[in-house]
């Protein structure tokens, strides 16, 4: 498994360490399961995907919903094909959430209650984000960390399981026992500086604005897709959907999408730094890729031969 913040270059990494061991990359990443939005979801071209089976990009219609604990079957039902034919399943992504579904499981009573539900939705839209935002401080600070404001419906599920249960979220998170032992999965987590990481993202939204990322808003909106959908959660399309409407210009808009990468890229480092993980690399220390996936790739059989 592969893990880290967005733009740390995960996804190269993967193709590479597959072609190493003859692998299969599933995605671990809560926007690129959808299809119609590959540029700004940053799900990787054929080229990129270097001839590398890839699986779970593109296979949803942006209206529909997936929990994390769906996600994490849909993994577990690719790893045993991936297995089947005999390959090895590597698994890449940067969703904090779905890595502990997959990894430890969704907690015992994790129940819904659509009335409660119903109600967070609606102070949401009357209230604004940062009231509910400081609603979850009060209850668990430690998860408020790490939830991003464009991230509606994680916000209020957090709340919702707080009201359901008298619990916040990170004690369930932390009373969780693995679901994948030990000794079957190999973890690594790749991280950088946020001066590594910063410019490397301003470049990428250059680049995917560059592709044709507000042409493919465009289209989800001529199919229907509004601002409520569990997609256009993802970052930036919000911000270009405003630049759409001519409620900020185009400098605006790049500005506000680099903010919020940035934040969430905190967030996803502040996630994975808690996690237990069996290697952990810098790649903002002058490493190269091809010592990083000589490394990834050394500590991993040696792991498989212990």
């Amino acid at each position: 498994m592969i893990a880290g913040p967005t733009a740390v270059g995960k996804s190269t990494v993967a193709v590479r360490v597959a072609r190493e061991l003859d692998g299969e990359i599933i995605g671990l990443d809560s926007r690129q399961i959808y299809r119609h939005m590959p540029i700004g979801t940053a799900q990787p071209t054929e080229k990129e995907r270097g001839g590398i089976p890839h699986h779970l990009i593109g296979i949803r219609d942006p209206g529909e919903m997936i929990s994390a604990g769906e996600y994490a079957h849909l993994v577990e039902e690719e790893m045993e094909g991936v297995l089947e034919r005999e390959g090895l399943p590597i698994v890449c992504g940067g969703s904090g959430l779905y890595y502990r579904a997959l990894t430890r499981g969704i907690f015992e009573g994790s129940s819904s209650d659509l009335d409660i539900r119903k109600k967070l939705q609606s102070e949401l839209e009357r209230e604004g984000v940062d009231k509910l935002l400081q609603r979850l401080r009060a209850v668990d600070p430690e998860y408020a960390e790490i939830v991003h404001p464009n991230n509606h419906k994680r916000l209020i599920r957090a709340l919702e399981i707080f009201e359901i249960t008298g619990k916040a979220p990170s004690d369930h998170f932390k009373s969780q026992q693995e679901r994948i032992p030990d000794d079957t999965t190999f973890s690594i987590y790749l991280r950088a500086s946020r001066n590594f990481l910063e410019p490397r993202i301003c470049h990428r939204t250059d680049e995917m604005l560059d592709k044709g990322w507000i042409e493919e808003v465009q289209s989800l909106v001529e199919m229907g897709v509004d601002q409520k959908s569990h997609p256009v959660g993802s970052l930036g399309y919000r911000e270009i959907m405003a630049y759409l409407d001519g409620a900020m210009n185009r400098d605006e808009m790049v500005d506000r999408i680099n903010i919020q990468t940035r934040q969430y890229a905190r967030k996803q480092l502040k996630w994975f730094d808690r996690e237990k993980m069996n290697l952990k690399l810098d790649l903002s220390e002058s490493r190269s890729l091809d010592d990083t996936v000589a490394t990834i790739v050394g500590e991993f059989k040696t792991f498989g031969s212990s």
